[in-house]
């Protein structure tokens, strides 16, 4: 399994998706899941596969958002994101 990479996606997306999630945790699983199925362009790190810096680097940037380690945790624009895996909300931010 990658530790990160990127799914393309069918649609365009109107927003930059990042997931952020743990490769043996089944919500982060269903999550991915539901972008997929959605056909939107995400980017996706599994932060327990990341090593030193680059699991430093990614764990400050959740934090920045004041949702700790929660997963998974899905941010769009950089701007706002939704922990946990909740399909309507995760299909609601897609839409704005």
């Amino acid at each position: 399994m990658e530790a990160r990479g990127h799914v393309a996606g069918r649609t365009p997306g109107k927003h930059r998706t990042r997931l952020y999630g743990l490769s043996t945790c089944i919500w982060c699983r269903k999550a991915r899941q539901l972008l997929e199925e959605l056909e939107v362009p995400f980017d996706f790190a599994y932060v327990d596969l990341l090593d030193g810096a680059e699991r430093d680097s990614v764990l400050a940037e959740l934090e920045s958002f004041g949702r700790g380690e929660s997963f998974p945790t899905l941010v769009f624009d950089n701007a706002f994101c939704v922990v946990g895996f909740r399909p309507d909300e995760i299909r609601q931010a897609l839409e704005r």
